[in-house]
C-alpha cells in the first residue's frame, strides 16, 4: 500500500471549498450551541465555546494544518469536525428557527460529503505520536 502524501487536500488549491463549508459549519457551531445553552446554564454556555473553538486550535493531525500544536492521529481530527458538525445541527434546532435549522442541516451534510477526500487522507495518515 501506498505511504499518503505528506500533507492533506486541506492545504492544496482544491481545500477552498471544504474548507469554507467547514468553516461556516464551525462558525455556527460556535453561535448556536451557546445560544442555545445559554437558556439552561450560562457556565455550559461559555464551556462550548472553549470545547468546539479551543480543542481543535490545540489538537491536529500533523500535515493537514500548517502548525500543529499537539499531534494526534487523523481519527481524532475527524470526530473534531463531526462534533462540530453536531453541534452545529443540534444546536440550530433548539436555538433558531426551523427553516434555518433545515438550511443548516443541508450544509452539514455538504460538508460531510466535501471533507471526504480529507478524511480518507486523515485515515490514512501518520498516527500523530510524534511532534
Amino acid at each position: 500500500m501506498l505511504d499518503p502524501a505528506p500533507t492533506s487536500p486541506n492545504l492544496t488549491d482544491h481545500a477552498r471549498i471544504p474548507a469554507a463549508l467547514r468553516f461556516t459549519t464551525e462558525l455556527i457551531a460556535w453561535i448556536a450551541t451557546p445560544w442555545a445553552l445559554a437558556q439552561h446554564s450560562i457556565a455550559l454556555a461559555i464551556l462550548s465555546v472553549v470545547v468546539l473553538i479551543g480543542l481543535p486550535t490545540l489538537f491536529s493531525t500533523p500535515g493537514d494544518k500548517k502548525q500543529t500544536l499537539i499531534p494526534v492521529p487523523g481519527i481524532a481530527t475527524i470526530a473534531l469536525v463531526v462534533l462540530q458538525l453536531v453541534a452545529a445541527v443540534v444546536s440550530v434546532w433548539f436555538a433558531w428557527y426551523p427553516w434555518l435549522a433545515v438550511v443548516v442541516t443541508v450544509l452539514a451534510c455538504a460538508t460531510v460529503f466535501a471533507e471526504l477526500p480529507r478524511w480518507r487522507w486523515l485515515l490514512r495518515a501518520p498516527g500523530g505520536s510524534k511532534g
